[in-house]
């Protein structure tokens, strides 16, 4: 897959630290990678974003970026809030296309889910991986309520037939308790997608170096990784 559109089942569940994971994993197996945050919110002008954070734990990947806006608030409110222009699924896809030529990967990096509106027109991440006709990774959370926003989100990206590969946990404690444990099991059914790998909760701190080396253990082969699903839940479930 030349471009993998990444979203979450909700905001503030590691997801630009998958990005940052699949990245590095790519880079380790001699890929040239490009990651688009189409709408950065939050953020003031000269700080620091999503892209600079995969940057900084992936290694040398081209960042782009297309709008961004102060208040953390989803990309349509922000910036009618600012005054600026708002970012279509139209451009999203153009930007794409364009890394795309370029690089071997190329990572969409969504804002907060996948229903999340962009512009007036209600455009959305689900758009811009319809007009790119790209897979989407789903990020998702451990814990109790992850069933029901991974099959939300499941359910509405086969409404609009795009493809899931799969499942990535984006915050796996270090100690998970029942319902994370028991979750391993019937992520991938609420999913109808297999379970690609679990991210720990605080892999974003970590060194650079020390991330970069650990992350193809986090992620399933399917997205450049060595991690076994069957293994790691079986671990945690027997």
């Amino acid at each position: 897959m030349s471009v993998l559109v990444v979203t979450g089942t909700n905001t503030e569940i590691g997801k630009t630290v998958v990005t940052a994971a699949v990245a590095a994993a790519a880079l380790a197996r001699g890929r040239t990678v490009a990651v688009l945050k189409p709408a950065q919110t939050g953020v003031a002008a000269g700080e620091p974003g999503d892209v600079a954070e995969v940057t900084r734990l992936a290694g040398p990947v081209t960042g782009a970026e297309l709008a961004r806006y102060p208040e953390p608030l989803a990309p349509d409110v922000a910036a009618r809030r600012a005054a600026l222009p708002t970012v279509g699924p139209k451009d999203v896809a153009a930007e794409a296309e364009r890394l795309a030529a370029t690089h071997d990967l190329v990572l969409v990096e969504g804002a907060g889910g996948l229903l999340v509106r962009f512009d007036e027109e209600g455009g959305t991440l689900a758009d811009a991986a319809r007009l790119l006709d790209a897979p989407v990774l789903v990020v998702t959370q451990a814990g109790l309520g992850t069933l029901n926003s991974t099959h939300l989100t499941a359910e509405a990206l086969r409404a609009r037939g795009l493809r899931c590969p799969g499942v990535v946990i984006g915050r796996w404690p270090a100690t998970p308790d029942l319902a994370v444990r028991c979750n391993l099991t019937d992520l991938p059914k609420d999913a109808g997608a297999p379970l690609l790998g679990a991210v720990p909760d605080e892999a974003g701190a970590l060194p650079p170096e020390e991330f970069r080396a650990s992350a193809p253990g986090w992620l399933a082969p399917a997205l450049g990784g060595t991690w076994d699903a069957a293994a790691f839940t079986a671990h945690f479930t027997d």
